[in-house]
């Protein structure tokens, strides 16, 4: 059932967040141009990359809940991972502001603002996203992208280069008839895979965009296979955190 699978995902999640050992990313994408989105950021413990997130102002990052870790470093700049590029600004983390309804193996409220220890230095490397202006509701067969690090396929090689993926976007009825009460279509938008092209669970907090804009950040997909045709892929919605966005982010 979805709650079964929804509860394999949180333990999956759990233990990843706590072992940091979870290195699972883009599936079917290619490598992007480098520096291409500046406002990318790898969160790592110890040089290891444990999620993904955004720059959204020169002292905060947006990633998900779950990925919570009071040792976090925050790599900007970065297009391989695995390099010490002159391009890099790797930055300690101040404070976490989790949301204040954020629960444990539930994803209704995975968003995490990142508040930096200093400030980033924007430039052709670096730069900060612009958050969406209202609330508006994605119509579904949009064409989105997502960007991360990680593996190329599941259980496969990690790619250290930053991968993107094209997806569509699927209805939110379908989403909720798959995902149940997991799903909530006010705070979450999904994607269909088609077998090959995917994010896997490493790559939550990483920003999703279609038509060019930032919609949506990386939450969950399948446990057992992220490239599954039958449950789609879960974002949360951003243009929906907007009020406690603004006034955290100050």
């Amino acid at each position: 059932s979805a709650q079964s699978y929804i509860m394999l995902l949180s333990v999956c999640l759990l233990l990843y967040v706590f072992s940091l050992s979870g290195k699972t990313g883009i599936v079917g994408g290619k490598e992007v141009k480098p520096h291409s989105r500046p406002y990318m950021a790898s969160l790592q413990y110890r040089r290891q990359h444990t999620c993904g997130g955004m720059l959204i102002r020169d002292d905060y990052v947006l990633t998900s809940g779950h990925c919570l870790n009071k040792n976090l470093e925050v790599v900007l700049g970065a297009h391989n991972i695995s390099q010490n590029e002159d391009s890099q600004q790797t930055i300690q983390v101040d404070k976490y502001i989790r949301h204040p309804k954020y629960e444990n193996g539930r994803f209704i409220y995975d968003i995490m603002l990142l508040k930096l220890k200093t400030k980033a230095v924007r430039n052709e490397f670096v730069d900060f996203i612009e958050l969406p202006k209202n609330n508006k509701n994605m119509p579904a067969h949009v064409e989105c992208s997502i960007a991360g690090w990680g593996m190329t396929k599941p259980g496969g090689r990690v790619s250290d280069a930053l991968q993107e993926v094209g997806l569509k976007l699927q209805f939110s009825f379908e989403c909720k008839n798959k995902w149940k009460d997991h799903f909530n279509s006010e705070k979450m938008i999904c994607s269909l895979s088609d077998g090959k092209r995917a994010f896997c669970q490493g790559d939550s907090g990483s920003p999703l965009f279609c038509d060019s804009k930032l919609k949506g950040m990386a939450a969950y997909t399948y446990t057992d296979d992220c490239t599954s045709k039958k449950y789609p892929e879960v974002y949360m919605k951003i243009s929906a955190f907007l009020p406690i966005l603004t006034l955290n982010a100050c």
